[in-house]
């Protein structure tokens, strides 16, 4: 039985994390049966990948604190590279991914959430890198991703306090994009997921890896990334039907990611 369910809805998707029982912790199969889920996406169909957990309790409420309690560090360290490993995998994803959070996203879910582009959430949000009350690190990116996206004084702050957040003020620091009630947060995502997948696939890839490959250099490289992300867009047949359409004062026609 796999803990994450794949389901496709026209040409955006669902990644469901489904350990309702457990709020959703992840723990070796999780982060497996994640990996394998990631990889069964259609990229020729699939043009925006919603991530969420089951039921409207949890996002996921991180790590299974069960299966790491007694492993000693080698073990550790293989765990984290497992987790680090699927939320890189996730990060680089090639098509456009949104974190929709209902309810607790703590630890390992809260550093699911921030390996997707962006992230809204309901107001039962709750954000939060507990780990040092619990005697380790964030071990699943949360030391680099947090800092970057709230600066690195917020994210210490967190991360040394270990104090949850509600949605509020995780939209204050600029950690989620929105927050919705709950019973609308899903037909949020989708809205937003389908203004996405309405625009041209291969321009909307192309700015994703520019942006993503761009904040991990300085700017006189990242304006070359940029350049090269932009020319790549070019003879295309949606380049020349989005264009087209403009100049021709039309609606363009459905674009073909060719």
């Amino acid at each position: 039985m796999s803990f994450v369910k794949y389901e496709p809805k026209g040409n955006i998707a669902y990644l469901i994390i489904d350990r309702e029982k457990a709020l959703n912790a992840l723990n070796s199969q999780v982060l497996a049966d994640l990996d394998a889920a990631l990889d069964a996406v259609d990229l020729n169909e699939i043009r925006c990948l919603i991530v969420r957990g089951a039921g409207e309790k949890s996002f996921v409420a991180g790590a299974d604190i069960a299966q790491m309690k007694n492993l000693d560090k080698k073990e550790a360290e293989a765990f984290g590279k497992q987790g680090n490993d699927v939320m890189r995998k996730l990060e680089a994803f090639p098509i456009p991914t949104i974190a929709a959070v209902g309810g607790y996203a703590l630890g390992g879910g809260c550093e699911l959430a921030m390996s997707c582009d962006f992230r809204i959430c309901s107001d039962t949000a709750v954000f939060g890198q507990p780990e040092t009350g619990l005697g380790i690190t964030p071990g699943f990116g949360g030391t680099q991703r947090l800092a970057r996206l709230v600066g690195p004084g917020m994210a210490k702050q967190m991360i040394y306090t270990a104090r949850n957040i509600k949605a509020d003020e995780a939209y204050r620091i600029g950690l989620v994009n929105a927050v919705y009630p709950l019973s609308d947060l899903y037909a949020a995502a989708e809205k937003l997921a389908g203004q996405i997948a309405g625009n041209a696939p291969i321009a909307v890839r192309a700015s994703k890896q520019a942006i993503n490959d761009g904040l991990q250099v300085d700017i006189d490289r990242a304006v070359v990334i940029e350049e090269k992300a932009f020319g790549s867009c070019f003879q295309s047949a949606d380049q020349q039907e989005g264009m087209g359409a403009f100049l021709e004062k039309r609606k363009h026609e459905p674009f073909i990611n060719k």
